[in-house]
């Protein structure tokens, strides 16, 4: 009991001056101000005679004052732990005590989620993300290995309050699926997601392999952040190719089942887009535009280019040497990131969508290069 509490209040103390150093990154103060700065624009006279720009002010007003407030509760949170820890010592009582480590545990998780909220401050890491997944070469193991994908991305989607929207989906010969691309909608979701982005190489003894070998398989993941119709992106009708084809997806259970689906390339990067969500061909069209807007800008701030015309094209090699994570099931379990070294053995909860370590990882790596 006296081993717990002590190591209890070790763990407090190290914790203070981390929660210390959150509130000087936040510059919690200026926040405030801010805070009171967008209020006081709320209630101004003629707020509303802008709509885009109250709409703006309303979504900025939200984000900063979540951010103050979640800092205030995890302050709060940590005095009160302090002093029922204090209580705990001083009566020697051990009711206490799966109270205060119930506690610290939430204080280090707040912790963290606000840690990597202020690492996501690149332009557009509020944005939603559209993720696109494609199978490797292999056939039906490699378009297995991309459902999977597809799975997990879709519970750690679910697990983080997101939504997830289904804009195209292409059925496996025999199994899995030869293409899905589908919309994550929440705050935050691209500066999360876009760490997926690289190729993911699955080894494993194959389902499909009557010998039991062990395979090894890859597929490709792309992010890229959802912009709104107010960037403004010219793209020639000359530059597209527009194909409509009958949905496709099992038992209907994904998308609408008809004659409605578009894909598009954009003929000088070679990139291919599609939607099949929507009602209509007028419909999916311009949700296949408005991705394809999306990726191409994606690729200009990534590559630092000056324009759009700029881009040359994309080619994936989705193959050994190329991945930027490893999923093993076989001799071994183990999830290893190639980028960060970071790596769990609990193969079975990364593919139920446990995959915020990862991510937090991969921001620490890049806000430290």
């Amino acid at each position: 009991m006296i081993l717990i509490l002590e190591q209890s209040k070790q763990t407090l103390d190290e914790l203070s001056d981390k929660i210390d150093e959150l509130g000087v990154s936040l510059d919690i103060e200026n926040l405030k101000l801010k805070i009171e700065e967008l209020e006081s624009a709320v209630q101004s006279e003629g707020f509303w005679d802008d709509p885009q720009n109250s709409q703006k002010t309303l979504v900025e007003l939200k984000i900063q004052k979540d951010k103050y407030e979640s800092f205030i509760n995890l302050k709060t949170l940590y005095n009160d732990t302090c002093e029922l820890l204090q209580l705990a010592s001083e009566d020697d009582d051990e009711s206490m005590t799966e109270d205060i480590l119930s506690d610290i545990k939430l204080i280090k998780k707040s912790y963290e989620d606000q840690r990597t909220q202020i690492l996501l401050s690149g332009e557009y890491d509020r944005n939603n993300a559209i993720i696109a997944i494609h199978p490797g070469a292999g056939g039906t193991e490699a378009q297995d290995w991309a459902q999977m994908l597809y799975r997990m991305y879709s519970r750690w989607a679910e697990k983080r309050g997101f939504k997830v929207k289904v804009l195209d989906y292409l059925d496996g010969d025999e199994a899995g699926i030869k293409s899905v691309t589908f919309l994550v909608e929440g705050l935050y979701a691209y500066g999360y997601a876009k760490s997926e982005s690289g190729v993911h190489r699955l080894v494993r003894v194959s389902p499909f392999d009557s010998s039991g070998r062990r395979h090894t398989s890859f597929a490709s993941v792309e992010v890229a952040p959802e912009f709104n119709d107010e960037i403004k992106i010219e793209i020639k009708e000359e530059e597209i190719k527009v194909e409509a084809h009958r949905a496709s997806g099992a038992g209907g259970q994904h998308v609408n089942k008809t004659d409605s689906a578009i894909r598009i390339t954009h003929i000088p990067t070679g990139i291919v887009v599609g939607c099949q969500n929507e009602r209509s061909q007028v419909q999916n069209r311009e949700v296949a535009l408005k991705m394809l807007k999306s990726k191409l800008l994606e690729i200009k701030e990534r590559e630092h280019l000056e324009k759009i015309e700029d881009i040359k094209g994309i080619k994936n090699n989705i193959e050994w040497g190329s991945q930027i994570r490893s999923y093993v099931f076989m001799p071994y379990t183990l999830v290893k990131d190639n980028r960060t070294n970071y790596e769990v053995g609990d193969i079975s909860s990364v593919m139920d969508g446990e995959l915020d370590d990862f991510m937090n990882a991969f921001l620490k790596s890049k806000a430290q290069s």
